[in-house]
């Protein structure tokens, strides 16, 4: 799930990207809303977390820049402002939720999630395939109904798999999807990252690497054909 946070208090903004992060999210950070315009342009989010009083372009106008785009993502607008006045005016300019300050951080992981889970292609809650089940908002994960014990990234890693399956993703699609914008292309952390979560997923293996291609989800059950 990739996510961008637009927020111009500095503290604030690293305080919610860093826990969002803590729940396997994928996060970007912009301080004003010149900077949010220019990542947007070449990143598909599926949620924006929009703080309203913004430098360069105002959270209002950015709001509305997002809703004409052809599969926009979802907006959770952020404000100072409490009044139901302002929480219809937000929502009139395309916002999707509205959350006042000061909030509770896990309201806000659950807004979040909600309106992953509404954008047209979103993914499922619980994903199913191999043996794998997977719950994004419970964060759990079995295999044959055995627990599993991941890292955030692992748990991202193979929620992504499971969402493209069984098409593959390549190590730079992982990046994009699980990673940020911080990420270094040429590391090696995918690779690393696939071969600790193949470790804890067990035999038979479900994972396939196709040289040049990228990884995919297999079932070692399926009939060949």
């Amino acid at each position: 799930m990739r996510i961008l946070v637009v927020e111009d208090a500095r503290p604030l903004a690293e305080v919610i990207a860093e826990g969002l992060r803590d729940q396997g999210m994928a996060v970007d950070v912009a301080h004003d809303g010149l900077d949010a315009a220019a990542k947007l342009d070449v990143t598909a989010y599926d949620v924006v977390v929009l703080d309203r009083d913004l430098p360069g372009i105002h959270g209002d106008t950015l709001c509305q820049m997002i809703t004409e785009r052809d599969g926009r993502a979802t907006v959770l607008m952020l404000t100072a402002a409490v009044s139901p006045g302002d929480r219809v005016s937000g929502l009139t300019l395309g916002a999707d939720d509205y959350l006042a300050k000061p909030f509770h951080f896990p309201e806000l992981v659950l807004r979040v999630r909600a309106l992953a889970r509404r954008r047209p292609a979103a993914r499922s809650r619980v994903l199913r395939a191999a043996g794998i089940e997977l719950d994004s908002v419970r964060r759990t994960v079995s295999r044959d109904g055995r627990p599993l014990d991941l890292s955030v990234k692992e748990f991202a890693v193979l929620e992504a798999l499971l969402h493209a399956s069984p098409a593959f993703l390549s190590a730079e699609d992982l990046l994009e999807q699980v990673w940020d914008e911080h990420a270094d292309p040429f590391t090696n952390t995918v690779t690393v990252t696939i071969s600790r979560l193949r470790r804890k997923l067990g035999d038979p293996p479900i994972i396939a690497t196709t040289p040049g291609v990228g990884y995919r989800i297999t079932d070692p059950t399926a009939a060949p054909g």
